[in-house]
């Protein structure tokens, strides 16, 4: 499912400068996939394949930064950009370059759509009041054109996206060997611009693709929203529906149950969005390559290129980042980071799945034949799982979700739906991984002791109250 590509084709990925795909099974029998110049989009988790593509057809002697630039057919029209200082990601440049994509197919949204809107989420709270503990944590329902959902979504993808960005380019400048900084010689005073707008081109195009695709503002996984704000966006709802024969309402008020489902827990759960925020930048932080261990691959690289590494040559740069030599290694905290990520994912679309399977299942007459059409989605790959797995390196896998719904389903039928909702209390409540092996038998614990008195000295009630107080982040 997890493809990498640098200035390809955006269609199966949202991120282009993510971490190595992880399977290569999934490569294709080539071991290359969509790159550009030449470059193997799996082999090259920086996109520099994107800028030194771009220098093929200039050559070492082209003059000053500036002149090179203007050469570039990537960056021809971009030179105005360059003066962006706020961040390693150009976000003027994504927020551009996302909506000149959307534009030829910008719906905007009518009235009728925001009444329409509005009236599902009112309608979905209702039903999910008789389901689960949780309030509702919508105060205003929004309809989205596609455009919105980029503008509005901005805010918060920078907060997740510059300190990812920020280490890989610092990871990619401290372990570029010198033959390859001699290759970028020409732009050693502007790399960090370069960055930027290179970065800015890639996310411009996820969110792009990520906004022809989305039905709600957490799609994803994460509250990209306003707090308070429910949302819809029509034109993608309409083609989520498409071919299921069933009538556009119905299709609105499932994926309206959806977005009030993860509403009432990013509402209400306060630590809960922090931390899927911390795990990413958790991962981020340990994002390095070995300097020992580039000048080792480098070696060997260089022994089986033609000609080596020639400075005169930009396509042998190109062959050098295509070996695989600059892929940063993972470590321990960095799997802990990603194992927590995917952990709270599964149990946040888990909890989703059941309680809204539970509001729905009796009074939704295509509840069915939706939810397996959502199931179908993230079988093949939907925006939550193109964006993590892309970004951090992370697949959320079917059965992760399935066994997280088990746990779940089974907390509501053994102890009821107060108890299940109750593990939102406090995050040393919830299913570890090691938990989700087994969900059944985490149940069953459950009803063997109260497993809120280690945490409230005895008085369950406390563990709810601090549900609304500070976060109590702990390390899982």
């Amino acid at each position: 499912m997890v493809a990498r590509v640098y200035g390809g084709s955006m269609s199966d990925l949202p991120f282009g400068f993510g971490m190595p795909d992880r399977d290569p099974d999934k490569r294709d029998e080539s071991g290359q996939g969509g790159g550009q110049g030449g470059v193997p989009a799996g082999n090259d988790p920086f996109g520099l394949g994107a800028l030194f593509g771009s220098m093929g057809d200039v050559g070492p002697g082209a003059g000053n930064p500036a002149d090179l630039l203007g050469k570039m057919p990537l960056f021809a029209e971009l030179q105005k950009l360059m003066s962006w200082s706020g961040g390693p990601v150009n976000w003027d440049l994504a927020r551009q370059g996302a909506i000149s994509q959307l534009a030829p197919g910008h719906q905007p949204t009518s009235a009728a759509e925001q009444a329409a809107v509005g009236e599902a989420l009112r309608l979905a709270d209702l039903w999910l009041d008789q389901v689960t503990e949780l309030p509702s944590g919508i105060d205003r329902g929004l309809a989205w054109s596609r455009v919105d959902w980029v503008e509005q979504t901005l805010p918060a993808w920078t907060a997740l996206i510059d300190p990812l960005a920020e280490r890989v380019v610092a990871a990619m400048t401290s372990a570029l060997p010198a033959e390859a900084a001699q290759m970028a010689g020409p732009l050693a005073g502007i790399m960090g611009q370069m960055g930027g707008v290179m970065f800015g081109a890639q996310v411009g195009q996820a969110l792009a693709k990520l906004a022809d695709e989305v039905t709600t503002s957490t799609d994803v996984g994460l509250p990209l929203g306003p707090k308070g704000a429910g949302v819809l966006v029509p034109q993608n709802v309409i083609a989520f529906g498409a071919g299921l024969d069933r009538p556009e309402d119905e299709v609105r008020l499932f994926l309206a149950l959806r977005e009030a489902a993860h509403q009432r827990l990013f509402a209400h759960v306060p630590w809960l969005r922090q931390q899927l925020t911390d795990a990413v930048h958790a991962y981020a932080r340990g994002i390095h390559v070995d300097p020992e261990a580039i000048q080792r691959g480098l070696d060997e690289a260089m022994s089986g290129m033609e000609g080596g590494l020639d400075p005169a040559d930009p396509e042998s740069m190109q062959r050098l980042l295509g070996s695989g030599v600059l892929e940063p290694e993972e470590t321990p905290e960095q799997q802990m980071a990603l194992r927590r990520l995917e952990t709270l994912l599964a149990l946040v679309e888990g909890w989703v799945d059941s309680v809204v399977s539970e509001a729905a299942a009796e009074r939704l007459p295509g509840h069915s034949a939706l939810a397996e059409t959502m199931r179908r989605r993230r079988a093949s790959g939907g925006p939550a799982e193109q964006t993590f797995a892309t970004l951090v390196g992370l697949e959320l896998r079917p059965r992760r979700l399935r066994d997280a719904s088990t746990v779940w389903g089974a907390m509501a039928q053994q102890h009821g739906t107060a108890e299940r909702d109750r593990l939102w209390s406090h995050p040393d409540l919830l299913p570890t991984s090691e938990d989700l092996d087994e969900p059944l038998d985490f149940v069953a614990r459950q009803g063997a002791a109260d497993p809120f008195a280690e945490l409230t000295g005895g008085d369950a009630e406390s563990s709810t109250d601090d549900a609304d107080g500070e976060d109590p982040t702990p390390d899982r």
